[in-house]
Formats: C-alpha cells, sequence, structure tokens
C-alpha cells in the first residue's frame, strides 16, 4: 500500500494535470536526445527512480532536479515565462512598512516585561 502524504495527496486536479504536462515534456526532450532513464539520472546525479517520479509528474520531487533537468537540455531560459512577476513591480524596490509598526511577530518593546 503506498504511503500518501496529506499535502500531496489533496493537490488539485489542475495541479496534478499541470504536473503531469511538465513531466511529459520533459520525457519528450529525453527521448527526443536518445538518452535512456539511466544515463539522465547519471547526468543529473540522482536515481533512476527519482528521474522517473519527474518524469510521471510526482509533486514530491525536487524544483532543482527540475530546474537542473531544463539546464541540461538547453532550455532555463523558458523557466522565466513561469509566473512573471507583475509589471509595476520593480525588482530592486524594496518594501517598507510604516513608521512605528513592528514586523508581524516580533515582540514590540512595550510588550517585554521580564
Amino acid at each position: 500500500m503506498p504511503r500518501h502524504t496529506p499535502s500531496l495527496v489533496g493537490l488539485p486536479a489542475p495541479v496534478q494535470a499541470s504536473l503531469l504536462r511538465a513531466g511529459q515534456r520533459l520525457r519528450a526532450h529525453r527521448v527526443q536526445r536518445g538518452w535512456t532513464v539511466a544515463e539522465m539520472a547519471e547526468r543529473l546525479f540522482c536515481s533512476p527512480t527519482t528521474w522517473r517520479a519527474l518524469e510521471a509528474g510526482k509533486p514530491g520531487t525536487s524544483i532543482g532536479l527540475f530546474v537542473q533537468a531544463l539546464w541540461l537540455f538547453g532550455e532555463l531560459d523558458t523557466l522565466d515565462a513561469v509566473a512573471p512577476a507583475p509589471a509595476g513591480l520593480a525588482s530592486n524596490r524594496r518594501v517598507r512598512r510604516p513608521a512605528g509598526k513592528v514586523a508581524p511577530g516580533v515582540i514590540g518593546e512595550a510588550e517585554r516585561d521580564f
């Protein structure tokens, strides 16, 4: 009986379908180059089982492995199209809190009574 992690079992159907399509695209790139699962796993320094899980769209596989596979296929620049930043957002801009407000989760001086 397979183990199921509650956070992975409850994935919405569109998320599961998207992961499956991403895995299928990785498999298509591997097959196009004529690489076996074992060769691909060796190139990525992972086990063949882990590579098969990535191709199967398993949500528990490493995103780092996924990005490394894109790099190996020469497709790393396609990652920039994933969740692009909003147009009005400057990449080096910092978000500032209003003066006098404490960051969430930080105990203020007035609350320290020990």
